[in-house]
């Protein structure tokens, strides 16, 4: 995804388009929509060199090859990396695979908390086609918080349930309520918003997420075969900051349509009630 975001920039500023338009401190004023992504092993001295700019900054480390929030962690210094990378390289030198090769990411250390909590938003998006781009987004997605309060604290970088909302980690924490398994629905989440920052701003925030889903899109379509009888359902991640600036964190593939609650299983029960629907419209069945 970051490789081709930051392709679909340089072509965008290549064309002169308004959308590729910087501000005076050389950032992407629309598309700035990603955290500052690496991958290592291959980027690893260019992340060094902006890591020694900011040196205070924390990264969150993720592996390629792996999902449900397995493998990964935090990191705030150099040394915690060097770590890393002799644990994991073997006496017989092997070029990294996709399973050994990570993405480091700087971690959005100012969530968004509810309750002191910090969450995510899983958005359902359904593609039909890549040329022309024709994309629904599903209304019913929902927001997984933690179950511990956010600490932003050095203290605090090992603990994953202050710091990652995946449903498969949240669950294994004694704070975990399996009634309502740490989600609300899109819809609570916007009206929370709406009475709390206002509907101007709120309004704004999912008016951006959906350009963003667009744009991510769009950075794709060119290496994704585009065939008429294909749909793909993703799940889109997003991680909203206090300035209520939405960031995409990723798109899932294959995204869980397992339920942890009741209101989980109807909404993912209409997700493919209304997914098939668009497929095959009513009485065109094959």
């Amino acid at each position: 995804m970051v490789k081709n975001i930051k392709r679909y920039r340089k072509d965008l500023e290549k064309e002169g388009s308004p959308l590729a338009e910087k501000d005076e401190n050389g950032r992407f004023i629309h598309l700035d929509f990603i955290p500052l992504t690496f991958m290592l092993p291959a980027d690893y001295n260019l992340f060094v060199e902006e890591f020694r700019k900011n040196p205070n900054t924390t990264w969150i480390m993720k592996p390629c090859g792996k999902a449900r929030g397995i493998g990964i962690f935090l990191v705030n210094k150099l040394s915690q990396l060097k770590k890393w990378s002799r644990d994991s390289k073997t006496n017989n030198f092997t070029p990294p695979t996709s399973k050994d090769t990570y993405v480091i990411s700087k971690y959005i250390d100012n969530p968004l908390l509810i309750g002191g909590k910090k969450f995510d938003l899983r958005l359902y998006v359904l593609v039909t086609s890549f040329r022309p781009l024709k994309c629904y987004m599903y209304r019913l997605g929902f927001a997984r918080f933690c179950t511990v309060k956010y600490n932003a604290s050095v203290n605090e970088l090992d603990n994953m349930f202050v710091h990652l909302t995946n449903v498969s980690i949240q669950k294994q924490g004694e704070d975990y309520n399996a009634v309502h398994g740490g989600k609300w629905t899109v819809q609570n989440m916007r009206l929370f918003l709406e009475g709390t920052r206002g509907k101007e701003v709120t309004d704004k925030l999912f008016d951006e997420i959906n350009w963003q889903t667009v744009h991510s899109l769009k950075a794709v379509s060119g290496n994704i075969s585009n065939d008429r009888h294909c749909f793909e359902c993703y799940g889109y991640d997003y991680i909203v900051d206090d300035n209520l600036k939405p960031w995409l964190i990723e798109v899932n593939a294959s995204p869980s349509l397992t339920s942890t609650t009741s209101s989980d299983r109807i909404m993912k029960y209409r997700l493919m009630n209304d997914l098939i629907n668009i497929v095959i419209p009513p009485g065109q069945m094959p």
